[in-house]
């Protein structure tokens, strides 16, 4: 395997090329094969080399909900994938869980919640509760629960394994609006499964970190593809289909050259902005900050 590159350095050359190998246990393992349906056509993006980060077939209660690729070095998920489902009740209780498998690789296939100390095994292999506490940052869902149909789907999405650093202004505000979007955009014109890839933009330069541990990414992005959708949309409708995207700001001081900021904005979500995009100007965006070719969705998400 090929040396481990920096999540959050801009010279590394590829996220996402998943490389072949015999699967030690059921969920961690080197590739997605447990879980590829959560990718159109069952295959994750490409374009990108994987070596250093986790693929997660996201298990709970015996069942594979999502997948997430995660950065074990700098305890953040890349990006979470998944298949969107309204969901049929509320938002439950949070009980947050971490994943055992990525302290030891032979620990239980299970998220398990974090309701009895961990080991300090567990604190050095990914992010815990007490990383995020007194921090100026909320637990920011890359698959939200608000995209997952059962309960069961909704619990799964609070793992640590799916959150990153997110700003309060960023996460109730802008971001929260694109997340019911997407969501109406499927309830209202899609005809068949929305695939969906949110994740985690680096910072251009310079290491941010939570406690010197968890670190935090500049921007949120979020992709989906909708292979199948109503042949009858208004012509100004059609320009999300099948595919769309959009980048959102988690810090208001950042620069403007890939997310303008609105000054008419109130002040508690300003500098939260979300600029809606086609999914071939987010792959550009990533490309060239992370100086690499990506593909998010296989063939564009053309049938």
């Amino acid at each position: 395997m090929s040396q481990i590159w920096n999540l959050f350095q801009p010279s590394f050359r590829a996220l996402f090329l998943l490389l072949p190998c015999s699967l030690v246990t059921a969920e961690i393992g080197n590739d997605f094969s447990k879980c590829s349906h959560f990718f159109y056509n069952n295959i994750p993006p490409q374009g990108v080399n994987a070596a250093g980060y986790q693929p997660i077939c996201q298990r709970y209660k015996n069942q594979y909900h999502f997948a997430s690729l995660y950065d074990r070095q700098r305890r953040v998920p890349l990006f979470s994938a998944y298949i969107l489902s309204p969901a049929d009740g509320k938002r439950p209780k949070p009980i947050w869980m971490y994943e055992p498998q990525l302290s030891f690789s032979r620990a239980s296939p299970e998220m398990k919640p974090f309701n009895t100390p961990v080991d300090q095994n567990v604190i050095e292999s990914q992010a815990v509760l007490n990383d995020y506490r007194n921090s100026s940052f909320t637990k920011g869902h890359l698959n939200p629960s608000m995209h997952q149909k059962t309960k069961e789907d909704r619990k799964a999405t609070f793992t640590l394994t799916n959150i990153v650093p997110q700003k309060e202004g960023s996460n109730s505000g802008p971001w929260n609006k694109l997340e019911n979007e997407v969501l109406n955009s499927f309830n209202d014109s899609c005809e068949g499964p929305m695939y969906v890839i949110t994740g985690a933009m680096p910072y251009k330069s310079g290491a941010h970190w939570i406690k010197n541990r968890v670190s935090v990414p500049e921007y949120m992005w979020s992709a989906y593809c909708c292979p199948s959708y109503k042949s009858d949309l208004p012509e100004h409708v059609q320009q999300f289909f099948p595919t769309y995207a959009a980048v959102g700001r988690n810090d208001p001081n950042s620069g403007e050259e890939i997310v303008p900021i609105d000054v008419k904005a109130k002040a508690k979500m300003r500098g939260y902005d979300v600029r809606r995009m086609p999914l071939k100007n987010l792959e550009g965006i990533l490309a060239q900050r992370l100086a690499m070719p990506i593909s998010l969705f296989d063939n564009h998400c053309q049938i």
